[in-house]
């Protein structure tokens, strides 16, 4: 077994699934690595070491791989949210294309799968509705606003310039740090619990132009609150709506347990194909909107929806996907535990003049067993899981009801090559899957698939 702390040069072959790179020692153990490219010879130092595997980081390069390019972000090195914009962008694709197919070969046992093309972005920057920024008190005492240091919960630098979100974005952050200070309000310390200023959240309307300023805060009145509306307003017209949220949990997550709406309406809208959606604070909505268009595109091309079709939609979230097929099929009926995501669902529902579709408020897994005896109810499924996948109850549930057409939307291959096992088995075949990269410059994957029933 390596001993730990070991410095070694290695060779990097590949790239992981989880973005670390992969490399060999000269016996031929696997050493996963963060940092590095395919095709570099690094320096790396040993700091774990298991049976079948070593973690290692690398400290410098000795010999720089063809695909590496120039990060554009100067926080590149310090920031833990692109993991490969230094790597060419088609490379990107190319890589993250080739981790799907491994899972579904080594995870899921497929190997006549067709893998289509990855469908990547128009523009690799500028993509993100919705970015979260953490207020921080650092070691001397001053604030900082921005983002996590790469490998460290309990870091945060000061953000000047983020490349995935909008110019706006930046001028709001830039504003609300220089307004913190200027008027001595504190941030939130996570050791202490002391403190004032926790979070702030923009999102942003795409195709609408609508801007969302969230500040969440601890508990209490909020310092130079009047001062700070009249001025963000007066400097910053671009913004339809602010919102200030309150929380006294020590949980460090950017939602409030009460919420004030300072200015607007408080929402933002957005607009995917011919729907409109109504987007609250804490209401969850894919991060890219723009490539949310081609994700569901390519679901909805998989299904093939008829008029007469009963849809039953899984991890419906504020119930998006249902509400943009309704007009396509007879009935829709959608599951989701987070209560507001329900609230958001039937929301957004209304606000499109959609009456064929309800939703239920529960665990996806308890419902299932509600329908067994109704099992025919349900020509089709769609499914769109957290990163865990489908539990095992709701795996063998949704096979005992045999709908005709199952589309599994996922944004975990590994979690998705589990749960095609477990279909195959039952008698489903999966003859495609489609790729679509909607965060460019991270390891994340999503795909979808469609099952038949053979």
């Amino acid at each position: 077994m390596m001993a730990q702390g070991k410095i070694v040069t290695l060779d990097v072959t590949d790239l992981a699934f989880d973005g670390k790179s992969v490399a060999h020692l000269d016996d031929g153990k696997v050493v996963f690595l963060k940092g590095g490219l395919p095709g570099e010879t690094v320096e790396a130092e040993i700091v774990r070491s298991k049976p079948r595997y070593d973690q290692g980081v690398v400290h410098r390069i000795i010999k720089k791989s063809e695909l590496r390019i120039d990060a554009r972000c100067a926080h590149f090195e310090q920031c833990g949210g692109c993991t490969w914009q230094d790597l060419k962008y088609e490379q990107q694709l190319s890589y993250k294309q080739k981790q799907v197919a491994d899972c579904l070969e080594r995870l899921g046992g497929f190997d006549t799968i067709e893998v289509k093309e990855i469908m990547g972005v128009d523009d690799p920057f500028w993509y993100r509705n919705k970015m979260e920024f953490s207020f921080h008190v650092a070691e001397d005492d001053s604030m900082r606003l921005g983002l996590h240091e790469r490998g460290h919960f309990d870091r945060i630098f000061d953000l000047e310039k983020c490349y995935l979100q909008s110019d706006l974005s930046n001028e709001i952050v830039a504003w609300v740090r220089q307004f913190a200070i200027s008027n001595d309000i504190p941030a939130y310390d996570v050791k202490t619990h002391e403190g004032y200023l926790r979070f702030l959240v923009i999102r942003q309307g795409v195709r609408t132009d609508q801007t969302m300023v969230n500040l969440v805060t601890n508990q209490g009145e909020f310092p130079s609150g009047d001062t700070f509306l009249a001025q963000m307003t007066e400097t910053l017209g671009q913004i339809t709506t602010i919102i200030h949220n309150q929380t006294g949990k020590l949980s460090n997550v950017a939602v409030g347990e009460t919420e004030n709406v300072l200015y607007g309406p408080g929402f933002i809208e957005e607009q995917l194909f011919d729907c409109r959606f109504r987007i609250r604070a804490n209401s969850f909505f894919q991060t890219n909107s723009l490539q949310a268009e081609k994700l569901y595109g390519v679901a909805f091309d998989m299904l093939q929806p008829e008029a007469t079709d009963k849809v039953l939609d899984l991890y419906c979230g504020a119930g998006t996907i249902g509400i943009l097929l309704a007009d396509r099929v007879d009935s829709v009926v959608g599951v989701e535990l987070v209560e507001d995501a329900v609230r958001a669902a039937r929301e957004n529902a209304a606000l499109n003049g959609i009456e064929n579709i309800s939703f239920h408020q529960g665990h996806v897994r308890d419902y299932l067993k509600q329908q067994r005896s109704g099992a025919a109810e349900f020509s089709t499924l769609i499914i769109d899981p957290p990163r865990a996948g489908l539990h095992p109850k709701a795996v063998k549930r949704i096979i005992a009801m045999q709908p005709e057409k199952l589309i599994y939307i996922s944004c975990n291959p590994s979690t998705f090559a589990r749960d095609a096992k477990s279909f195959a088995q039952a008698g489903y075949d999966l003859p495609v899957v489609q790729p679509v990269d909607m965060f460019p410059h991270t390891m994340h994957i999503e795909l979808v698939g469609r099952f038949f029933r053979n």
